[in-house]
């Protein structure tokens, strides 16, 4: 992905993230954005995931957006809130957790279609562990970001998965064209050794 942020880029929506679990699950107000000191090129607009892992690598909560709409801090500090309380998978964060969750930022580059003819011609166009991947059904649609890759590294398969997250057949992407999309992330977290 070019034009990758900075390592201060990166530690300042880390730390924002952080803060902004901590003052949500708490109950207190969320830190402010602007006027804060972040490095300028935060305020532009971008869209982010944030995905919470606890220390025994469980997925606790995952949440973003496919299109930049609100400067890139204030779309990280929304979504480090929602995917604490609001993931409908998990039950809400709890304050005593809130030290045991590893933060994960994925900034995305603008999603492009991926035009294709056959199921065939789909899986040799995809770039596993590269692509982010959405699918569009209608009035359907999921995604993956390309972290899923690691489990899920066979095409077929993490299409297939794709799929049934989307909420229609598993092999729906071999029946009918499918409208598919890929996007690329800028993937960082916090330090491991916080644990």
């Amino acid at each position: 992905m070019p034009d990758e942020l900075t390592l201060e880029e990166r530690q300042a929506l880390l730390d924002l993230a952080r803060r902004s679990i901590e003052a949500a699950v708490n109950g207190r107000p969320l830190p402010l954005v602007h006027g804060q000191g972040l490095p300028e090129r935060l305020l532009e607009r971008g869209a982010s995931f944030v995905t919470l892992t606890n220390r025994q690598g469980e997925l606790r909560g995952c949440i973003g957006t496919l299109e930049a709409h609100q400067p890139l801090a204030q779309d990280v500090r929304e979504h480090a809130c929602a995917a604490a309380l609001e993931d409908y998978r998990f039950p809400p964060v709890t304050p005593p957790e809130v030290a045991d969750l590893l933060i994960e930022i994925s900034r995305l580059s603008n999603p492009e279609p991926l035009l294709y003819s056959t199921p065939e011609e789909l899986l040799s166009r995809l770039r596993p562990g590269v692509d982010g991947v959405i699918l569009r059904d209608g009035l359907r649609r999921a995604t993956f970001l390309p972290q899923v890759w690691e489990k899920l590294p066979d095409p077929a398969y993490f299409l297939s998965h794709l799929c049934q997250k989307m909420g229609t057949d598993p092999d729906a992407w071999r029946k009918r064209n499918l409208q598919v999309f890929i996007y690329q992330v800028e993937e960082f977290h916090e330090a491991h050794e916080l644990f």
